[in-house]
């Protein structure tokens, strides 16, 4: 069910402290942590402690919790001083999304070329 952990989500078992992470920031909402397979100087994906499988599903549920998530990708970006980044949010696998728990990716800290490859 949507907003409730799931036993086989790798994100809900960082969120839950079971799986370790290199947690950067921590809301009551949301969790940050450092990408184990950095694309960029900054990678940090930025999750809500509630699950939602995707973006979609989690903007149609709980669009608050969306909205904090993109303000902790921003002062994500802040922390690590960035003067330009990209939120990148992967929607189902022929977008590449891996871990079915809404999630933002954010890049930056080089230059981020047009179109994404």
């Amino acid at each position: 069910m949507a907003g409730e952990p799931q036993d086989d989500c790798l994100f809900c078992k960082i969120v839950a402290g079971h799986v370790p992470a290199t947690v950067v920031r921590e809301t009551e909402t949301t969790v940050a942590f450092r990408d184990i397979n950095p694309q960029a100087p900054t990678h940090v994906l930025v999750i809500p402690k509630a699950h939602y499988k995707n973006a979609a599903e989690l903007a149609a549920g709980a669009p608050e919790l969306a909205a904090d998530v993109l303000r902790e990708a921003q002062s994500v970006a802040d922390e690590d001083k960035l003067e330009s980044y990209r939120i990148v949010f992967n929607t189902g696998a022929g977008a590449g999304q891996t871990v079915w728990h809404a999630h933002a990716h954010v890049l930056g800290g080089r230059g981020l070329q047009w179109p994404p490859g």
